[in-house]
């Protein structure tokens, strides 16, 4: 099967040597830990087969988060770590883009707008949920930043699981609409209004088109169910990377096809980028280092657990269960059995890895 890390050890070194003094230096490690995942390079173990009589090699993941062999099985302990957020609500699935005409801005300061887009957006949100015409008081909610298409476009968002429902100021628990939180335009307006007055802050403020604070920001709300679902729904979001390598297809003469879904038709379609142009889409969606691209807010947020625990209380919710068994693990933490008979493998040896360039 075709790899991202096949594509990165092809043609990465002739894009290093074009554009290698340009780029950052978390680019450059991302692609040499995805060209190293699971070879010798990063050590490992030797394991015998005794039925087939034959050594197997077990090689050492590179743990980086924006390696396509290396996410999915974070989801799941992720999900195990969530337990105790649930609420017996409904909860929705609440989505902010960044326009167009930002984007360029944002890909050179990624740090900065991520989080005025995180910053805006969810005092949005808090503030229109207060309102008691729709929710009237305090709700909870969990984010996670994009920055891709399903063709690795450039196109930071935000997507929030949100409960549909607050505590209020003197303490009660109050619903919202089962199939409606916040009014989107109102939300839109707020939204942008209040990305606007961040970067009013900065010195950025004066690289931006007056036009982009006339138009209709994007903000989109949908209902996804119980808590439960919600976060199932959620996780993958949270440890997908901008291209998995089952959606490759082909590298022929240095042209790279993937498929993807396309939207409007929900159909399968075909894109075929050079090496080069997919290399530079990929890593154009790698995130400034140590940057959190998770959060939590209003009654989710760390400092305020104990006004989830009233919330609990008020609703009568013990602590649920979140159910992983959706989620598939691409490398089973106990995967002792051989792959070729199903037998058991017996430990023989350790691999030392070669080593890292810095």
């Amino acid at each position: 099967m075709l790899e991202v890390a096949e594509i990165f050890r092809l043609h990465g070194p002739q894009y290093r040597e074009q554009f290698g003094a340009r780029m950052l230096p978390s680019h450059l490690r991302v692609m040499q830990d995805i060209e190293q995942c699971r070879t010798a390079a990063l050590g490992g173990q030797v394991y015998f087969c005794n039925q087939c009589q034959e050594q197997r090699y077990s090689y050492h993941s590179c743990k980086n988060r924006h390696c396509p062999k290396c996410q999915n099985e974070q989801a799941n302990q992720w999900l195990a770590e969530q337990q105790s957020l649930l609420l017996p609500v409904p909860h929705f699935l609440v989505t902010f883009t960044l326009p167009e005409e930002l984007r360029a801005v944002a890909r050179s300061n990624q740090k900065l707008i991520y989080n005025l887009l995180f910053r805006a957006s969810s005092a949005a949100l808090l503030k229109l949920a207060q309102d008691p015409r729709f929710v009237g008081g305090q709700i909870g909610m969990v984010g996670v930043l994009h920055t891709w298409t399903r063709q690795l476009l450039y196109h930071p968002h935000v997507h929030y699981i949100a409960t549909g429902g607050g505590l209020t100021d003197d303490g009660r628990w109050v619903s919202s609409r089962k199939d409606f939180l916040v009014p989107v335009k109102a939300l839109s307006c707020i939204f942008r209004a209040k990305f606007r007055d961040q970067l009013k802050k900065t010195d950025l403020f004066a690289a931006v088109a007056p036009r982009v604070w006339r138009k209709t920001w994007v903000v989109h709300s949908q209902p996804v169910g119980s808590g439960q679902q919600a976060f199932q729904y959620l996780a993958p979001y949270i440890f997908r990377v901008a291209l998995s390598n089952n959606r490759l297809s082909k590298l022929p003469d240095g042209q790279v096809t993937f498929s993807y879904k396309d939207s409007a038709t929900d159909q399968v379609q075909r894109c075929t980028l050079t090496a080069q142009e997919f290399i530079r889409r990929f890593l154009q969606h790698v995130l400034p280092h140590r940057f959190i691209k998770v959060r939590y807010f209003g009654l989710l947020s760390p400092g305020n657990r104990h006004l989830l625990q009233k919330a609990r209380e008020l609703r009568g919710a013990a602590i649920g269960k979140l159910k992983s068994q959706d989620l598939k693990p691409t490398e089973p933490v106990a995967a002792l059995r051989c792959p070729h008979c199903g037998g058991p493998l017996t430990l023989t040896g350790l691999l030392t890895p070669r080593g890292r360039a810095p």
